[in-house]
């Protein structure tokens, strides 16, 4: 099929357009190689993927619809992975304007132009932010989900509900994906796993936010990449669909920082810091219903994914801050 995945530049985008280009499929993409973490890595991914096999890449913003629109013509997609986004909870503090712009503005264009190409699926990413501070663990699709506690979680909540009314208005098959705390080689130098592996291999000291009284629910990204093909490709999906895709377990961080210690051989000095804006204290998904609609059935622990992180990492030195 033609597949074409925003934000193909990405972590995720980089490794789920992998995956297409082994299946066969036609893949083109789009990002804008904004700066919020390092272009030089994002580069890197787009090199691979040329290696791999045929991409067809359009530098871009989301925000650009004219340009977007001209994409779409041209590419004609059988199916979309929406996956460019403005990330990070803290960073929506200091930038708010960055995600509505891409967020919310971005995803509308997106809707727009595969209710104009007539494009039967679009599959995207959401977020276990939509969740807020929900106390209740594990997070199912069925709870509540009008309380964000960042202006990102809100803006991928605004995603979901715009999906849902293109496909009610348009018919427009959407798939979204609630994502948890991925992870795994060319990951996000923003996120904690790659931060803390840094920190320790050069002997600097690591923040523990909450004074490590928080858990995670983190996914290896093969994982991910696993839901994904089967939300793009699989028959039988209703027209509109919500689906967690997590590891189904929720780490305490100190386990996180242990299992990173043991893959370095160093141990962490650590400084404990209190609990920031937007943050929430734990995430956990409950997968029974991407198990039972999509066959998704995590498979990767933290004891097999954070070596794998940390050998990849040791071998791109390139990447590393100075």
């Amino acid at each position: 099929m033609r597949v074409l995945v925003t934000g193909v530049a990405g972590f995720i985008g980089y490794h789920c357009a992998r995956a297409l280009q082994a299946q066969g499929h036609q893949v083109s993409g789009i990002d804008n190689l904004n700066s919020y973490y390092s272009p030089k890595l994002k580069d890197a991914r787009l090199a691979e993927l040329r290696k791999a096999g045929k991409l067809r890449f359009l530098e871009a913003d989301l925000g650009d619809k004219a340009a977007i629109t001209r994409l779409f013509e041209a590419e004609r997609p059988d199916r979309v992975l929406h996956l460019a986004a403005q990330v990070g909870v803290r960073y929506s503090l200091e930038n708010p304007d960055a995600y509505v712009s891409s967020n919310v503005v971005g995803t509308l264009n997106v809707l727009e132009c595969c209710r104009a190409a007539l494009v039967p699926r679009l599959v995207y990413a959401s977020s276990s932010s939509v969740y807020g501070g929900s106390e209740r663990l594990p997070y199912s699709e069925e709870d509540p989900v009008d309380r964000p506690i960042s202006l990102y979680a809100a803006t991928k909540r605004a995603g979901e509900l715009m999906a849902h009314a293109y496909t009610h208005l348009y018919g427009i098959q959407t798939i979204g994906l609630r994502f948890f705390t991925v992870y795994g080689p060319w990951g996000r130098p923003d996120m904690a796993v790659w931060l803390f592996t840094e920190a320790i291999s050069n002997g600097r000291p690591i923040q523990v936010f909450n004074h490590g009284r928080m858990s995670r629910d983190f996914t290896y990204v093969d994982d991910i990449v696993a839901g994904v093909m089967a939300a793009l490709f699989d028959e039988g999906r209703a027209s509109y669909e919500l689906l967690n895709l997590g590891n189904h377990r929720s780490e305490p961080l100190s386990n996180l920082i242990a299992v990173i210690e043991k893959a370095l051989g160093r141990k962490a000095e650590k400084q404990m810091v209190p609990l920031q804006p937007g943050d929430v204290l734990d995430t956990y998904a409950d997968t029974t219903r991407s198990a039972a609609r999509l066959g998704f059935q995590p498979k990767t622990s933290i004891e097999e994914g954070i070596p794998r992180f940390v050998e990849w990492f040791r071998a791109h030195p390139e990447f590393h801050s100075s």
